[in-house]
């Protein structure tokens, strides 16, 4: 093929897969948390390292690592504790950071809001050797702590209280779930850009739940959406030159949307076949009619 005959397109594609697999395996926790807008606040957070990494002459990805790390503690701290000002303290850190992210990067040398473009909403051209070097290893960290914790993790996911009471340290997952998605956007941000990763994070999970309700199914699905879309965005990213994280979300949303229409009568039938199955049960019952139609007297 002729698109693997370019390197940068070879690395382009190396890291659209890593983080075909990455987003979704993140994003299944956050959507059993309820917090499927978090990537899209860690991305604002993250924007302030990609900016002190143009201003201190170091990699942005690694930058935009530490301080979205960071800020993905202050997130979670701010829900242990932060009550009723939660929200204002949250919006200050989102907003802070994406002021902060413009700020440094203008007052780098030879910086401008150019510099800043690739990393909101991805470039192919631009991920360099370095850049795939790091994804990979962040990669890898993510995908050891979604799938070697996964029972812990969706434990937690599922409900609190009870994993606590079962012995398993709670705040430390929950700790570990807000860090890894901090990696995950970080890792994202060179194919689908900072301000659209939440998308990947959470919209092929939803798909997958079209389909399916079981966890492990669910992951599974929504990691080979990720895959595919991704892979998919950035071929034809290549071919029409068109923003490479746009057309992935965009056809992540299409493979929700053609998901959804397929499960609706599929979902109406298993409905109608449950209530016979109900209805079968309850006629099998001797006196069971009899029951009912006293209790309607």
């Amino acid at each position: 093929m002729e698109i693997l005959n370019y390197a940068f397109m070879q690395r382009a594609l190396l890291a659209a897969v890593l983080v075909g697999i990455t987003a979704p395996a993140v994003g299944i926790y956050l959507v059993q948390r309820r917090q499927a807008l978090m990537g899209d606040g860690i991305g604002h957070v993250a924007m302030t390292g990609v900016g002190l990494g143009f201003l201190l002459s170091t990699s942005p990805v690694w930058m935009a690592t530490a301080v979205a790390v960071a800020g993905a503690v202050v997130m979670e701290l701010i829900r242990w504790y932060g009550r009723t000002r939660g929200d204002i303290a949250l919006a200050m850190l989102f907003y802070g950071g994406m002021a902060g992210g413009v700020m440094f990067i203008n007052l780098a040398p030879g910086g401008s809001n150019a510099n800043l473009s690739s990393y909101l909403f991805g470039s192919l051209s631009t991920v360099s050797e370095d850049d795939v070097a790091a994804i990979c290893l962040l990669a890898a960290f993510v995908v050891l702590v979604t799938v070697g914790l996964r029972r812990q993790l969706f434990a937690v996911s599922q409900d609190e209280e009870f994993a606590r009471v079962t012995g398993l340290p709670v705040r430390a997952l929950n700790l570990l779930t807000a860090v890894t998605a901090a990696i995950t956007v970080t890792v994202a941000m060179r194919v689908v850009g900072l301000l659209l990763v939440s998308a990947l994070m959470v919209v092929p999970v939803a798909a997958a739940q079209q389909l399916t309700r079981g966890f492990a199914a669910t992951f599974a699905i929504a990691v080979a959406i990720g895959v595919g879309v991704t892979l998919g965005g950035t071929v034809t990213s290549y071919y029409q030159d068109v923003p490479p994280g746009a057309t992935i979300v965009l056809l992540t949303i299409g493979v929700f949307v053609v998901l959804t229409v397929l499960a609706t009568p599929l979902a109406r039938r298993r409905a109608r076949a449950l209530a016979r199955d109900g209805a079968a049960c309850t006629a099998d019952v001797p006196g069971a009619r009899g029951t009912s139609d006293e209790v309607k007297v």
